[in-house]
């Protein structure tokens, strides 16, 4: 895989990682060996930065769009997240508290759906369960309309009447 792809799966910022990893090409046997024993490098990095916009926003509690809304373009390091974590400006506490209801909305909305899917799967168990209870009976038949037919033309063989 690109090494982008890999930075990214390993939750780190490529410019800040050395030149071979950029360079080369990561196989997934390789990108499984950097997650279970991390080279010194990665373990810096994961530890010091500098982060990605996803790990600061994570870090910081907010979105990734509300660090664009605070100025945020470049990737911190821990001691600027922890700067910014201890003075607290008025547009972090705004997009954490954005953030905040975001994640209540989207709670709701799962409690709601979760509730509606438990009423229709009663709902569906109580069809069942109906259909079940009640005696099978063949449906009748039409009737057939008689063989003979009162037309004469039915009656006839060949064109000759009898």
């Amino acid at each position: 895989m690109k090494p982008a792809t890999a930075a990214k799966k390993l939750g780190v910022y490529l410019e800040a990682t050395p030149a071979e990893f950029q360079e080369g090409v990561v196989t997934r046997d390789e990108l499984n060996a950097l997650q279970t024993d991390p080279p010194q490098w990665l373990r810096e990095l994961r530890r010091d930065g500098p982060h990605p916009r996803p790990v600061v926003a994570g870090k910081l509690g907010i979105s990734i769009s509300g660090l664009a809304r605070g100025g945020i373009e470049e990737a911190l390091t821990t001691e600027q997240i922890d700067a910014l974590k201890a003075d607290e400006p008025e547009w972090l506490r705004t997009e954490r508290a954005i953030q905040g209801e975001v994640r209540r909305e989207a709670l709701r909305v799962k409690e709601k759906h979760a509730k509606e899917k438990k009423a229709e799967e009663r709902k569906q168990a109580e069809a069942l369960a109906e259909a079940h209870a009640a005696p099978t009976r063949r449906p009748s038949r039409p009737s057939r309309p008689s063989r003979q037919s009162s037309s004469p033309a039915r009656r006839t063989f060949g064109g000759r009447g009898r």
